[in-house]
């Protein structure tokens, strides 16, 4: 045999459970996409694509970058989009990676050590937590979104390290609610931890600028590493980090995930860096999200405090059913299902546009309750809130 058959036997495994993942094809045209995470519909904005095809001369450099940073990649389109980033984040200091994977990776390796104490959300990302397992720190978790039980780990194992590094995300990506980063910030300083804040799903959407719901609250200069991506509201490549200037070249020395990848190529960084100077000009746009948001959520019959709208149906099998029916009525939808999400709590999980008209969105409320009643006897629903 070839060898081949524990993994075979996996696949199996994964396919009775429903959770068999397969590579969609891309979503047709004329059909309304809820699964995209270009929150702000900058991807289709042709108007700001023309600006940036007439404003950056395209020539041929500018397709890759063809070596790191470190070596010969570092385009001086870097330097132009960091300085947008630290102007953005009250001149703090930025650095730029390849992805949101790369620097969930990158730093809490590079600034943990064996020596301190990482305390995460129990729902954090799954790349901070492959980046916390590549670090040589202690892991505890605390309940997601409990500021209490953060408190009584602290209390109780504080002391034991050198270091400690509170983690958390600011709008958590699966259920769309927000974290109580006031009272972290208050933790962080009574017990003089660090504290690491992933603002993928806020960066763009909240705060005046787009900031991300750390400038909204003003507590940037709180946050010793606030990361978030390029990739979703900002409908571009690439991630970034912000920090003080020490803790930018020690990462530039020791960042794994940075030093040791290919750069991102230069035309890439110049649309990231138009969008980054546009976003200040963008409140309408986020105002539009906000209240598009809510107005979904209570016509499906749920909540939300965010632009993510969960609607939780219980088994793989009931999110595939449902995301299927969507689809067939002109709503690509993608189920969220275990291992990504925990058993028994598969969703679908609606990413709006600010783009996008409600008028659009309002058969989706009907369409769930027709199939719901359908299905009844093997729909288990699950209460989101």
């Amino acid at each position: 045999m070839n060898g081949y058959e524990r993994y075979n036997s996996e696949l199996q495994v994964d396919s009775k459970a429903g959770s068999y993942r397969i590579l969609p094809p891309a979503v047709d045209c004329g059909v309304i996409n809820l699964s995209s995470n270009d929150y702000l519909g900058l991807n289709d904005d042709k108007s700001l694509i023309d600006e940036f095809i007439s404003q950056y001369q395209i020539d041929t450099h500018s397709m890759s970058s063809c070596s790191s940073r470190l070596l010969t990649g570092n385009h001086n389109e870097y330097v132009k989009l960091e300085s947008a980033l630290d102007a953005l984040y009250l001149n703090r200091r930025s650095l730029v990676y390849a992805s949101g994977y790369h620097v969930n990776i990158g730093v809490l390796p590079a600034v943990a050590t064996k020596h301190d104490l990482i305390v995460a959300d129990k729902l954090v990302h799954a790349s901070i937590i492959d980046g916390i397992r590549l670090s040589q720190a202690t892991l505890m978790r605390y309940n997601h979104n409990n500021i209490n039980h953060l408190q009584t780990v602290l209390e109780k194992y504080r002391n034991d390290y050198d270091h400690c590094f509170i983690v958390t995300e600011s709008i958590f990506s699966m259920d769309g609610d927000v974290a109580k980063l006031s009272d972290i910030v208050k933790l962080k300083r009574e017990f003089n931890t660090m504290l690491y804040v992933d603002e993928a799903h806020a960066f763009g959407v909240r705060g005046k600028w787009g900031e991300g719901v750390c400038g909204e609250l003003n507590l940037i200069s709180d946050v010793d590493f606030l990361v978030a991506t390029l990739g979703k509201a900002a409908a571009s490549m690439g991630s970034f980090v912000i920090t003080d200037e020490t803790m930018r070249n020690y990462l530039i020395n020791h960042s794994r995930s940075m030093i040791y990848t290919t750069a991102l190529p230069p035309i890439n960084l110049a649309w990231s860096r138009l969008v980054i100077e546009r976003l200040s000009a963008m409140s309408s746009e986020r105002d539009r999200l906000k209240e598009l948001s809510q107005r979904f959520a209570q016509s499906i019959g749920t909540q939300t405090e965010t632009h993510i709208v969960p609607f939780v149906c219980g088994s793989n099998a009931s999110a595939i059913g449902l995301a299927d029916y969507l689809r067939e009525n002109g709503f690509y939808i993608l189920p969220i299902r275990h291992p990504t999400v925990p058993k028994g709590t598969a969703r679908l999980r609606f990413s709006l546009k600010a783009s996008m008209n409600f008028n659009d969105l309002q058969p989706i409320g009907e369409l769930i309750r027709n199939y719901i009643n359908k299905y009844r006897d093997e729909f288990s629903m699950v209460t989101t809130h």
